[in-house]
């Protein structure tokens, strides 16, 4: 798995998970890769930072300080979200308009939407980001 630091014609930065360049390419070429602020597929790579996380001088001199892989720290962020978020599904827009407008009480929800949801929430000004989670079998 590939992570890529992308931006919209707009200017507008989001990250984009690919399983080769080639899959990047492709998708690209075939205008499947939309930027989750603006729903632009005009896209492309920019420079990306290396490090994920840092420590302090200190902590990385010790020698008992665990290093954190890319799987691990997937499943520590699969397992934050699922402590963290209501999973409401396909009703993820619905309950994200309901928050917004006051009629549901205010809490970090996850799902799923379709191109045409996402459209109805920025219209509405509902903030969200669009994250894609991959999952692994192990």
């Amino acid at each position: 798995m590939i992570i890529y630091d992308l931006r919209c014609e707009k200017g507008h930065k989001f990250e984009g998970w690919f399983n080769d360049r080639s899959a990047f390419e492709k998708q690209q070429t075939q205008k499947l890769i939309i930027c989750p602020a603006c729903g632009s597929s005009d896209v492309g790579m920019v420079p990306s930072t290396i490090s994920i996380m840092g420590r302090d001088i200190k902590a990385s001199n010790r020698r008992d300080v665990e290093e954190l892989s890319l799987p691990k720290a997937l499943k520590l962020f699969h397992e934050y979200l699922d402590k963290n978020f209501d999973d409401v599904g396909k009703k993820f827009a619905e309950v994200a308009l309901r928050i917004h407008h006051g009629e549901e009480e205010g809490r970090n929800i996850k799902g799923i939407t379709t191109e045409n949801e996402e459209e109805t929430l920025r219209e509405e000004g509902v903030q969200f980001l669009k994250i894609p989670v991959p999952k692994f079998d192990s």
